[in-house]
């Protein structure tokens, strides 16, 4: 029998302990770990949190103190449970720890958060109500179910986003905040206070079609664990030994979940780094890992500070800029090995010369035999890709976007586009169809299926079609006349167009388009993003002389699509680059007000500056060999050239590590130029100027039902014509107007409407 095999064993809890057997032999997997990694590991009795800095092995402390717990018969593998955030990391730990130990792991709860808290709730449904084939719904099915619990209130959904509500409620459920426990300073402004309202309609909803969504996998873990102590009870038997990974990501009902199940053996070992804390957005709690030993009274501290990813003065640059945050527990990353270049300072006039500096830098590594595939430039928010695609696309290096889709390829873009594209070609169908009801307007299916109808009948665009449908009774008269106002509002900026800049034009659209108010209403994470990056799109204009020029750009650009796999350049962000490592890390934008984000720094005033500089940590310590940091003297904010100042993370980095490279003309100084960017008059030291914000919507649509599609007629007529209409019935001809008809139909009055859409009828009523 091997010295990892066990009986299968699932239920209750373990049988009595046998008398203690002798000691057994060190296993030999023991002495490949440095002396942070074997303490961790040896650690096995009482609370543990095992300090694991960026690239000092964390994975395989995880894995070997599972083995090590099974070869020490501390506990049967359904006993041990182990916890991931992602169902890669919890798959990398399954692999590895059967390839250590050489047998199954079968039996050992080893899953996420999520997977294991569904299995749970599997097994107790109908203590929340629910039956144990409930569904988990997907975020298409939470938005159809949250509309309906607007709609049902009396709202409406452009005064009330269903984002904005599932938004709301995803914060609660990461609190551990049932409806009931909703308190008054915990409720936002939205739905005139009526949120959590709302919140327990969409509960009571989901128990009614028997689903629930992800937050109430935990959630509904903690109401079974706090109404029924037996069920609690006997998973705190069952779960000797608790393991969770990447615990500084918890959220409060995370937290409260393991907290519960750790009260019996209290043998919880957490593993995680304080520094590498960033997505408090999705809902993160810093606190969690900062305050284990009061949470966990006699806890051991393991610190794992021997990196085996970077060169010295990587680590050295990286540990020296996140010693400055206060919170947090403290260690300090170092490395057995020798030698290394310097942290590249590299000033820049602008962020056009910034993406063309760095397009150079990468082709002159690639001619030394770097792959392409072991250099990512990494920033701080989406729209910053836009400047580097573009280059990279003028000089033919391949790359790829990686977390999301290129530039031009972004919703928020696409949209915005044909915005553009249809005001300056009317006829462009394609642009029509996309953003008729974006933002809505009530203006559905039918309603374009109609005016297809009458386009393919009179050959006419689209917006000569709607424009037909408009001056007739064939719509309801709320989508005639929000298809109307939609006509009317292209007709204004094709007119404006003639005598504002285009960038302009651009501002004044999305403006009274309800567009850019669209985006501001939304409280999903990556709505903020989506405005930065039509600011953007602003900026991108601006280096064209007229729209015509620039759209034929974007044209061009969209063709160069990404083709299959092979060597590429990674492009992302700072947040999507977490858990990866590269050769080379190029790290552009740290200007103030971009990075540290002025954004987070007003929402959350001190934490959020640390958690900036704990994103900064992150994006240095992502570079094994070299890592290079650029900042700009000037940026096109909304537009307007506007003069920046280098973020105070430059200042905060240690001189001894860094080396500035300065072209003639930017100052240089003993600390990479920074005592000098402030008295120079080539580096103005003011701040970045927040750009202004687009304003509210002007047009407002309604939503709308409207009639199925009318069938097309044919022929010319003249007054005294009978004719039949679909909707109208029988009718009489009167007076004729082009493709329009005057009808007084027999039973409907008199109408407008278009002349394909009636048929000849002879005097006994036959329609031919």
């Amino acid at each position: 029998m091997s010295d990892f095999d066990f009986p299968s064993y699932e239920g209750a809890p373990a049988p009595a302990p046998a008398p203690a057997p002798p000691p057994r032999p060190a296993p030999q997997y023991l002495g490949t770990l440095n002396e942070g990694q074997r303490q961790a590991v040896e650690a096995l009795d009482g609370p543990v949190l095992v300090l694991a800095g960026a690239g000092t092995g964390k994975t395989r402390v995880l894995t070997t103190r599972l083995a090590h717990l099974l070869y020490m018969r501390r506990a049967f593998p359904s006993q041990m449970l182990a916890v991931t955030f992602t169902n890669k990391a919890a798959l990398e730990m399954r692999e590895r720890l059967e390839k250590m130990i050489g047998a199954s792991s079968e039996g050992m709860w080893l899953g996420t958060f999520h997977s294991i808290a569904a299995r749970i709730l599997r097994r107790h449904a109908e203590v929340v109500g629910l039956k144990q084939n409930f569904t988990i719904l997907d975020t298409d099915d939470q938005l159809r179910l949250a509309k309906q619990i607007l709609q049902a209130a009396g709202f409406d959904d452009k005064a009330v986003p269903a984002r904005s509500l599932l938004g709301a409620i995803e914060r609660w459920k990461d609190r551990g905040l049932t409806p009931d426990k909703v308190g008054a300073k915990d409720r936002p402004d939205l739905a005139n206070g009526k949120a959590p309202d709302l919140y327990r309609a969409y509960q009571e909803r989901l128990l009614e079609v028997n689903a629930a969504d992800f937050g109430d996998l935990l959630l509904h873990n903690l109401t079974i664990f706090n109404t029924r102590e037996d069920i609690l009870a006997d998973y705190q038997r069952r779960f000797r030994y608790i393991l969770v990974d990447e615990y500084q990501d918890t959220n409060v009902s995370q937290y409260l979940w393991l907290r519960l199940l750790a009260q019996q053996h209290k043998n919880l070992c957490c593993v995680g780094d304080d520094d590498q804390s960033i997505y408090s957005w999705r809902g993160a709690e810093i606190g969690n890992i900062l305050r284990f030993e009061k949470d966990f009274p006699g806890a051991k501290i393991v610190r794992l500070e021997q990196n085996y990813r970077s060169t010295p003065p990587i680590l050295a640059a990286a540990s020296g800029l996140i010693a400055k945050n206060a919170g947090r527990l403290g260690k300090t990353l170092w490395t057995s090995s020798a030698g290394g270049d310097k942290v590249v300072l590299k000033p820049l006039w602008d962020g056009i010369e910034e993406a063309r500096w760095v397009g150079d830098e990468i082709e002159a590594l690639q001619r030394k035999g770097q792959a392409l595939s072991q250099i990512a430039i990494l920033v701080r928010t989406g729209f910053q890709t836009r400047e580097f695609e573009e280059r990279f696309i003028t000089m033919g290096l391949p790359y790829r976007v990686l977390g999301g889709p290129r530039f031009y390829e972004r919703q928020e873009i696409r949209d915005a586009l044909a915005y553009l594209r249809l005001v300056h070609q009317p006829a462009d169908d394609l642009a029509f169809e996309r953003i008729v009801n974006v933002p809505k307007r009530g203006l559905g299916t039918s309603t374009l299926e109609q005016i297809h109808v009458v386009a393919r009948a009179a050959h006419v665009p689209l917006t000569d079609a709607a424009a037909q449908l408009v001056g007739s009774d064939e719509l309801k008269p709320a989508a005639r006349r929000s298809l109307g106002d939609f006509l009317a509002s292209l007709d204004r900026w094709r007119e404006a167009a003639r005598s504002l800049p285009h960038t302009e034009l651009t501002e004044v659209m999305l403006d009274e388009s309800g567009y850019t108010a669209m985006w501001q209403a939304d409280k999903s994470p990556d709505a903020p993003g989506r405005l930065e990056n039509l600011k953007e799109l602003v900026n991108a204009m601006a280096e064209f002389e007229n729209l015509e020029g620039f759209l034929e750009h974007v044209a061009l650009v969209m063709e160069n699509t990404e083709r299959g796999g092979g060597d590429m350049v990674s492009l992302m962000t700072l947040h999507g680059a977490k858990g990866l490592e590269f050769d080379i890390v190029f790290l552009p934008g740290w200007e103030e007000g971009l990075f540290p984000s002025q954004r987070s720094m007003d929402e959350n005033g001190l934490s959020g500056l640390e958690e900036e500089r704990r994103l900064a940590y992150v994006g240095l310590t992502r570079a094994r060999k070299r890592a290079f940091i650029s900042y700009a003297a000037n940026r096109r904010i909304h537009g307007q050239w506007q003069s920046a100042m280098p973020s105070r993370f430059v200042d905060e980095l240690p001189a001894d590590h860094v080396e500035l490279v300065a072209e003639p003309g930017l100052p240089t100084g003993a600390r990479g130029g920074f005592s000098e960017f402030s008295q120079s008059d080539s580096w103005p030291r003011t701040r970045v100027m927040a750009p202004r914000s687009f304003k509210a919507p002007l047009i407002e649509g309604r939503a709308t039902r409207v009639s199925d599609p009318i069938p097309k007629g044919s022929g010319k007529y003249q007054s005294g014509d009978r004719v039949f209409h679909q909707k109208f019935g029988y009718g009489t001809v009167g007076a004729v107007s082009d493709d329009k008809l005057s009808i007084h139909f027999d039973k409907a009055g008199s109408k407008m409407v278009i002349a394909n859409f009636v048929t000849r009828a002879d005097a006994e009523g036959r329609i031919g």
